[in-house]
């Protein structure tokens, strides 16, 4: 039986962990697809819609989904690149005495307080080639927020450039400050760029499928490396991913997004090894297995990606989904359910 839609949404964004660090509810974001000086417009892509999901301090949620889902317009949303057409983002920052502050909504978050809230929340971009100035050295990449932040004199900021370099492990420090980002290879760059998200010693970091853009032998590298700062900085992550190998490896709980919706959450071992779902499950059987002998059936499920401009009320995944039924046709995108603790599935037959 479906719950009360309050009560619902209540579970999610506590997510089983008490107090939350961050809780979004309702979150959606529709852009026009076009418009005019006199005319406004009529037809909308639906890139995030009615998404509820939360995170206790210290935990990492993984956002999966293939390429045009909407995890990166999530991503830009909770760290107020763009703003939501509606729904709401509260943030419980830890407060400068001791434990967390009060909750803050980020859509009323304005002028000096969002420099305050840019502290707290950053991103790690996906492409370490496209996200930084060619001109800019490595230190003043990194010393950058430190400037807008008015932390610190110089030697101050050079002493903190120093440390994070270290941390990030390009070491000796001293070596890397005044090269530029042509004279790095790509996981050197990315570690550049998971050094200026952290050197402000922020709480919450999104990071935009940081490993994608790397080779093999980077990306391990690169994933202990932010399991070790979250651990030992106590960051939260909103890890978005396409690969499901590496949420495996770095969430403590999975978010599968098809279409805008999020269509199921639960704890990662939880998820991998009980997926209820179709498209989870297409998913995971998408997942390639390291034995040349090993054969399996392929996914069960039809055609590509629907369009996401003015869709249809009912199931999202209902083109596709190779369990649908008239009823999955005639009613609107089945609500969340917990098919177990913490297990969240929308789905009419599951």
């Amino acid at each position: 039986m479906v719950a009360d839609s309050h009560a619902v949404v209540s579970d999610l964004l506590m997510g089983g962990n008490g107090q939350a660090l961050v809780a979004v509810e309702g979150l959606t974001k529709r852009f026009p697809v076009s418009k005019s000086l006199f005319r406004q417009a009529s037809s909308f892509i639906h890139a995030v819609e009615d998404v509820s999901f939360s995170l206790a301090p210290g935990e990492s949620l993984g956002l999966v989904g293939e390429s045009g889902c909407g995890k990166t317009t999530v991503g830009k949303l909770l760290v107020k690149l763009i703003e939501p057409t509606s729904g709401q983002i509260s943030f419980r920052f830890p407060s400068p005495d001791a434990g967390s502050g009060e909750a803050v909504d980020a859509s009323t978050i304005r002028s000096a307080d969002l420099r305050a809230f840019r502290r707290q929340a950053q991103m790690i971009f996906q492409d370490p080639y496209e996200s930084m100035n060619p001109r800019r050295t490595i230190y003043d990449t990194i010393a950058e927020p430190l400037a807008v932040q008015g932390v610190g004199h110089l030697t101050d900021r050079v002493d903190r450039v120093t440390e994070i370099l270290t941390q990030v492990g390009l070491t000796p420090a001293g070596s890397f400050l005044f090269r530029h980002p042509h004279e790095l290879s790509g996981g050197q760059r990315q570690r550049v760029a998971i050094a200026r998200a952290l050197v402000i010693g922020p709480s919450f970091v999104v990071a935009d499928e940081p490993t994608s853009m790397l080779d093999v032998s980077s990306r391990t590298g690169i994933m202990t490396l932010m399991q070790n700062l979250a651990q030992g900085l106590g960051i939260s992550y909103l890890y978005i991913t396409h690969d499901l190998a590496v949420a495996r490896y770095m969430c403590h709980r999975i978010a599968v997004m098809y279409l805008g919706k999020i269509v199921e959450m639960a704890e990662t071992e939880e998820l991998l090894g009980n997926p209820l779902h179709p498209y989870t499950r297409a998913l995971l059987s998408a997942v390639p297995v390291p034995d040349p002998t090993y054969r399996r059936d392929r996914p069960d499920i039809r055609g590509d990606l629907t369009l996401p401009i003015n869709p249809p009320p009912r199931c999202r995944f209902y083109d596709r989904c190779p369990v649908a039924t008239d009823h999955c046709r005639d009613n609107p995108h089945p609500p969340m359910e917990e098919h177990g603790p913490g297990h969240w599935v929308a789905c009419y037959e599951a």
